[in-house]
């Protein structure tokens, strides 16, 4: 009986604690950057980037398409670390980066979802490096 009441208990603890949403697989599907009041959106046509959340930690891979070998379009940028989430703001810890200047460096982002989309808002800013900008990102869930 004692058993059977462990086994409950834990099962209602587990099913009452609050769902992270932001668990998962995403794919980016558009960006846009906002610097000097003026917006541009980022051509990802040829190129495919994904975000990888659990509990505690983030990574991201981003590469274009043809594999690296055109020369004019070949890239690959990586990277991750851990996250705070506390109601719509979400806070990436950046701890490995294959543009080594973002190590080190947080970044806070409103969050928003609306069914399996996920939208980021939120500013980079790394006054040593130049980069001032607000990035609106949006992703759709990975199934």
């Amino acid at each position: 009986m004692k058993l059977a009441f462990f086994a409950f208990a834990l099962l209602f603890i587990t099913a009452c604690q609050p769902k992270n949403e932001l668990k998962g697989s995403w794919e980016l599907v558009a960006a846009q950057k906002i610097e000097a009041g003026k917006t541009t959106s980022d051509d990802l046509s040829g190129r495919k980037m994904i975000k990888i959340l659990n509990d505690t930690h983030f990574s991201f891979l981003n590469h274009d398409l043809k594999a690296g070998k055109d020369s004019s379009t070949a890239f690959f940028a990586g990277g991750g670390g851990t996250y705070t989430w506390q109601g719509d703001q979400y806070t990436e810890h950046v701890e490995y980066c294959s543009y080594r200047p973002y190590e080190g460096k947080s970044f806070q982002f409103t969050v928003e979802f609306r069914q399996d989309t996920l939208i980021q808002t939120g500013k980079e800013e790394i006054k040593e490096l130049g980069i001032n900008h607000t990035i609106v990102e949006k992703y759709i869930r990975v199934k």
